[in-house]
């Protein structure tokens, strides 16, 4: 099926079209999220150190960021359909690769090919969405992608707990390949086709003659001003949900492994709902004309004050480091709101240009914040810290990034395109 871009998809079609892309990007936080609950396995198997397991969890962020300037090109011009289904082909060999290595360098090569293969399952999506959806309908679609996102993170921790003594970490990863492998037929069946050429009303010809590149993105005070939030805060949620998490509550708190994956489990439980609850609201808060960015300017100081706490009291938080990890991480969501009002800042023809473009900011900065927390443990450990203290310092150090991150946020006020 064609669409045209001056057409809203239909409310049954939109809704298949949108679990098409949930399942597809289920399979991709699954694949992120999944050396989280595995960490303790690929520690001792492979003799890792904090650095490497930082590294590891981080190549996949690598390979992601690899792929998003040429991702957005290649989505204003070839549409989500085409993009996703080559890009999730890399995807099922990453994930065989990573269930055959048999040493780190092995599994860290393997790492960033998911990485890239799965790069594309959100920004799809949301190009598809900008011009397929209304404006609130984006907002709570992206919303519930990132619900969807949460449910394949909380899949990579009891699930993969209790399936790890029946089938082993290596067969998990076969098995993901082949879920992937289901998701790309889905996608091929049901996502419309695109149209080379999109127009909106008011488009000039200038912006149809468009000659693929990023000048616009790059010109843009506002994209400037949402970046250093999305690089810190947004991308240290992501990097200690999927990865330091895990850590702080067998390191830090002492608990066990199988206590660690039940953490886990709660912690993106709690941020399944959050993002449900999103998805609930945004459309009412805009048609209140309450911008995404007071939201941000109000809520995320929240997550600051859970870091200060959780740094603060160390292995005293004992029972709670779930509680407390789950509030940092529900506290950052607000920051999740910049990507698509990034989105919507620009015209439709260059919606996945711009939206690739934020996406390899946080990225980056996922890939920034997992490898440098477990430079900054490991450092802390050199000069003669606990192994507590150490993660104390390094989130210590983390949140002094996002705090500054976010007055660079208030001090530059562009007004939006």
């Amino acid at each position: 099926m064609t669409v045209s871009s001056s057409d809203l998809l239909p409310r049954r079609l939109a809704i298949v079209v949108f679990l098409a892309f949930a399942l597809g990007y289920f399979c991709s936080t699954l694949v992120r999220a999944i050396t989280a609950t595995l960490s303790p396995t690929l520690t001792t198997e492979f003799n890792l150190s904090a650095q490497d397991l930082g590294l590891l969890a981080g190549g996949y962020f690598l390979g992601f960021s690899l792929t998003q300037l040429p991702l957005g090109r290649l989505l204003d011009k070839y549409g989500p359909q085409k993009v996703v289904l080559s890009f999730l082909f890399f995807a099922v060999l990453g994930c065989l690769a990573f269930s055959w290595a048999d040493s780190f360098h092995g599994l860290l090569a393997a790492r960033i090919l998911c990485g890239m293969g799965v790069s594309a399952c959100l920004m799809a999506p949301l190009t598809g969405y900008r011009r397929w959806f209304d404006a609130n309908t984006q907002l709570r679609a992206n919303s519930w992608m990132l619900m969807t996102g949460s449910l394949g993170m909380l899949a990579a921790t009891l699930p993969v707990q209790w399936l790890m003594p029946i089938w082993g970490w290596r067969a998990l990863f076969v098995m993901l390949a082949v879920m992937v492998v289901v998701a790309m037929v889905l996608l091929a069946w049901v996502v419309p086709r695109w149209k080379t050429v999109q127009r909106e009303a008011g488009d000039t010809q200038a912006q149809v003659e468009d000659d693929g590149s990023y000048r616009e993105i790059w010109r843009s005070a506002y994209f400037w001003r949402m970046t250093p939030i999305g690089f810190f805060s947004y991308g240290g949620m992501v990097a200690i949900q999927t990865l330091w998490a895990g850590p702080w509550m067998t390191q830090v708190a002492g608990w066990t492994a199988g206590e660690a994956a039940q953490g886990l489990f709660f912690i993106n439980l709690a941020m399944l709902i959050t993002f449900w609850v999103w998805g609930l609201i945004t459309p009412a808060l805009s048609r209140k004309g309450i911008p995404v960015e007071r939201l941000i300017a109000w809520g995320l100081p929240l997550s600051f004050v859970v870091i200060g706490a959780l740094a603060w009291m160390g292995p005293a938080v004992g029972s709670g480091a779930a509680l407390g990890l789950a509030l940092l991480c529900m506290s950052s969501t607000f920051v999740a709101l910049a990507q698509p009002a990034v989105g919507m800042a620009f015209p439709s023809h260059l919606a996945g240009r711009a939206l690739s473009a934020y996406n390899l900011v946080v990225f980056v900065g996922v890939f920034v914040v997992q490898w440098g927390i477990g430079l900054l443990v490991d450092a802390g450990r050199v000069m003669g810290l606990g192994k507590a203290e150490a993660y104390q310092w390094a989130l210590v150090c983390f949140g002094f990034c996002s705090l500054l991150s976010w007055v660079f946020f208030l001090l530059k006020k562009p007004v939006q395109p």
